[in-house]
């Protein structure tokens, strides 16, 4: 079941970038893990998926023990200030910065370990109460203030789009963070690039790569439905 619903992905995406004109290499597929067990992450991973996520620390690092080394670990979760040292240097990225606060600690902790941590700036697009993410009005004064940080490195942003039951409705979230991205790439700040745009799930990650996502996370479309009785 999992190999169908990957290759069902992998087509989805393929058929995304065709209609947006661009190469497939361009885009990442995260399979986003979050409370599946690690036999079915190991199933994703002999398909040659490299890139999973993961939204609690504590979790995170259980299956990092578990897991092959060669895989890239998304923090995508919201990250508490108290859990960061645990993820440091664990993770290639993370998705889900939302204050100089929380990435003046990375910044502790990546000093400590004398490493330069990657990550990007969560931008709450659709202003939604229930979700985190610094208001698109405030995010170029963030990105300016943490680009300052010496061991810490801004590659990009990331939204949680609303929930929708069509996909279409994401559309101009997703094209507003693009703008804002470039945006941001023009003003060249020192340590800031915008290479990386993380958005897009299951339910709209087609147009999200249509206006121009390099980073997909995709949960449900790979490991099917949540099981919150293991939280």
């Amino acid at each position: 079941m999992l190999k169908d619903n990957l290759k069902n992905v992998e087509e989805r995406v393929q058929a995304a970038c065709d209609r947006a004109g661009r190469k497939r290499e361009e885009v990442t597929l995260i399979a986003v893990s979050k409370t599946k067990p690690v036999e079915m992450l190991q199933e994703i991973y002999d398909e040659n998926i490299r890139d999973f996520g993961e939204n609690k620390v504590q979790e995170l690092c259980d299956k990092i023990e578990k897991m092959p080394k060669d895989i890239k670990w998304h923090m995508i979760g919201h990250l508490q200030r108290n859990k960061v040292k645990y993820i440091v240097g664990q993770v290639a990225l993370i998705h889900s910065v939302d204050s100089y606060r929380l990435a003046e600690e990375i910044n502790i902790q990546a000093k400590k370990k004398n490493i330069i941590v990657p990550i990007l700036v969560e931008v709450n697009i659709a202003h939604e109460d229930s979700k985190f993410g610094i208001s698109e009005e405030d995010a170029v004064q963030l990105v300016e203030e943490i680009a300052e940080l010496e061991n810490v490195r801004i590659k990009g942003l990331m939204t949680i789009a609303p929930y929708v039951e069509n996909a279409e409705d994401n559309r101009l979230y997703f094209r507003k963070i693009k703008d804002l991205s470039v945006d941001i790439a023009a003003k060249n700040i020192d340590n800031v690039s915008m290479e990386i745009l993380s958005m897009g799930m299951t339910g709209d990650y087609e147009v999200a790569i249509e206006e121009g996502a390099t980073m997909v996370r995709v949960g449900t479309g790979i490991f099917g439905e949540r099981n919150y009785n293991k939280q």
